[in-house]
């Protein structure tokens, strides 16, 4: 079936700015591009802004306009071009998941790595379904539907797939001790959360270490983020949710993230001691 249409997304930004960035280069001006592919110059505006996705005879025309003959570059710039009009599961959910959230499966898909560091609640791709119905209906249930709540609960799970792929990017988790003894629905949801923890703390490609409380301030202390290393073309990503929205950082921005991981690194107890740490609180829980 022929792509005839698809939505903004975080690919199509990337791309459109790369193409920009190579039409500056070369001193070609938007109207003489657009001419050369046979468009209109706003529709090249729009592509080279990220509203739509560049169609892939386009990219190959400007590229030639443009004199980019490195395979390699190519290669990536084309590759991106087909992520972007590439469609998922999470598509069909786009009305449900947000345009804002959207990108975070497709970035879960790809990520080679995840560094997530989380001071308030258990990282949602670990999340048992009943933590996550108290966390989702404690945060929604005066703005949503318990259908739409129930939806929201599904995906969330449905997410977790990605933890069951060939492909399943190795996740690096650091947790704030508080987030142990913070009770979300019932001491009975803790403690299948927490034996959630031990057990996958078992699994390999999966890290899970504490900050304990006693440490004292450090560098993450404004809140909880996730760090996307990605495989080339794509840049590492820093994934922030805000009460004002979703923010997605690239360079020069997602180093500030990466000074925060090391130091968060630094302060976090070794896998075993974090475990053993995650077992004495599931113990202690009546």
């Amino acid at each position: 079936m022929a792509k005839t249409k698809t939505e903004p997304n975080l690919r199509s930004q990337w791309l459109g700015e790369k193409m920009r960035d190579l039409r500056k280069a070369c001193g070609v001006s938007q109207a003489d591009a657009a001419d050369y592919i046979q468009r209109d110059a706003t529709m090249l505006g729009r592509y080279e802004n990220g509203i739509f996705p560049f169609r892939r005879v386009d990219v190959l025309g400007l590229l030639t306009l443009y004199g980019v003959d490195d395979e390699k570059l190519r290669d990536g710039l084309l590759e991106i071009c087909d992520e972007a009009w590439r469609k998922d599961w999470w598509d069909e959910h786009r009305k449900d998941l947000g345009t804002e959230f959207i990108d975070v499966p497709w970035l879960e898909s790809r990520a080679e790595r995840i560094c997530t560091y989380q001071h308030l609640l258990v990282y949602g791709l670990l999340q048992t379904r009943p933590y996550a119905e108290a966390v989702i209906n404690r945060l929604e249930h005066d703005r949503a539907s318990a259908a739409q709540i129930d939806r929201w609960i599904d995906l969330r799970i449905e997410r977790q797939q990605i933890l069951e792929a060939d492909s399943a990017p190795r996740i690096d988790l650091v947790l704030e001790e508080a987030v142990l003894h913070r009770t979300v629905g019932s001491a009975q949801v803790m403690r299948g959360q927490l034996q959630r923890l031990l057990d996958t703390s078992d699994r390999p490609g999966i890290t899970i270490r504490i900050i304990p409380t006693e440490h004292g301030p450090h560098a993450g202390l404004n809140g909880s983020f996730e760090l996307f290393s990605m495989p080339e073309p794509y840049p590492a990503v820093a994934y922030v949710e805000t009460t004002g929205g979703s923010l997605y950082l690239e360079a020069p921005k997602v180093s500030n993230f990466e000074v925060v991981w090391d130091d968060l690194d630094r302060a976090a107890l070794a896998e075993k001691r974090s475990v053993d740490l995650i077992a004495k609180r599931l113990k202690e829980i009546r």
